[in-house]
């Protein structure tokens, strides 16, 4: 399933309704590796660590990417120029539809008033929490809202709904709920809650590590960036998975190596790979990164997004600190970089 299509009419037609209102901000596989002992939990929420609420008029919203869920057409771009969700509250959406993705993930839309556009920054997320006009709401032991941080894979200005790719955990709350959900119910949606001020060819190079579901804040900030004809900046990306079926996004980033050879490159690994697999085996470590990621001698021209379980962004680039980013650690401390090169989602 590919979520990548091709909308020139759309585009045309959004930057020429954003111009002059919004800001804009933004191979072959490799051979069969050892594996490191470093840990890697593919597990857990794809996207954590928000520093806090920053109005969206902040960062840059067009977008030129196409519709995110198999609808296989090109789109008519929302006209609204304000968003219909809010930072500070939780507002109702309801479910539109399902569409199964894979053994555990799944595309849920969920409606937007009058076919406006979300008009959520790159990168930013939101948070997703049961709605208490839901007669199973979710909460927690001590009675509260359970609510967890989503990447929406839908453009900003896609009309009438956003979509999320959400895996389905064992022993996760908020995506059993979720997953239970059927079209027409409520979930609760507060945002936009920015992340990093993505902007266009800001890095001569930027390096993307990725484990599980937290493969969403990298392909909202590549389709934004590769879908600028300005782009100037080479990506690659480290994308590290259980078994092959777990690979999300895997057509679009094919899609997208193949139209952007000379700027984007992915490179998957997978811990428990089937016979006859050709990549990389095992967790990310530190050989995968030298060979791929950029250097830190590039300085301030290069730059590392790691977004995973905690287990694979502690190993990598050290513990996050609450709502903070944490100091600089594992592998990319031992290979000498610094905390202004790093960016923990």
């Amino acid at each position: 399933m590919s979520f990548v299509r091709a909308a020139a009419s759309a585009r045309a037609t959004r930057v020429n309704q954003f111009a002059a209102s919004a800001r804009r901000y933004a191979s072959t596989e490799p051979g069969a590796q050892k594996s490191s002992n470093l840990p890697l939990i593919l597990g857990g929420a794809g996207v954590a660590g928000l520093a806090g609420y920053i109005y969206l008029n902040q960062f840059g919203t067009k977008s030129t990417a196409a519709p995110a869920a198999g609808a296989g057409k090109s789109y008519t771009p929302a006209t609204n120029t304000t968003s219909p969700l809010d930072s500070s509250k939780f507002i109702d959406l309801p479910l539109k539809s399902v569409e199964d993705y894979n053994h555990n993930c799944a595309v849920y839309s969920f409606g937007l008033p009058d076919g406006q556009a979300a008009l959520l920054p790159v990168a930013s997320c939101v948070y997703l929490e049961a709605s208490e006009n839901h007669p199973n709401a979710l909460r927690d032991e001590k009675g509260k809202p359970v609510h967890r941080p989503y990447t929406p894979v839908s453009p900003s200005d896609y009309p009438g709904e956003v979509k999320f790719l959400i895996k389905r955990y064992d022993d996760g709350k908020m995506s059993q709920y979720i997953h239970s959900l059927k079209p027409g119910e409520p979930i609760a949606i507060k945002g936009p809650l920015p992340k990093i001020k993505y902007e266009i060819n800001k890095w001569d190079e930027v390096g993307m590590i990725a484990g599980g579901s937290g493969i969403t804040p990298m392909y909202q900030i590549v389709n934004y960036a590769l879908s600028d004809p300005n782009n100037k900046t080479k990506f690659t990306l480290i994308f590290a998975n259980v078994e092959e079926r777990d690979i999300l996004l895997r057509d679009d980033f094919e899609a997208l190596k193949k139209k952007h050879p000379d700027t984007f490159n992915v490179i998957y690994t997978l811990s428990k790979p089937a016979d006859g697999w050709k990549g990389y085996k095992g967790y990310v470590n530190k050989e995968m990164v030298m060979q791929h990621i950029p250097p830190p001698s590039l300085g301030e021209k290069a730059k590392v997004f790691i977004c995973g379980p905690p287990g694979q962004v502690d190993a990598v680039a050290g513990k996050k600190n609450g709502m903070k980013q944490g100091p600089i650690g594992g592998i990319l401390k031992e290979l000498g970089y610094t905390e202004e090169q790093v960016f923990k989602f």
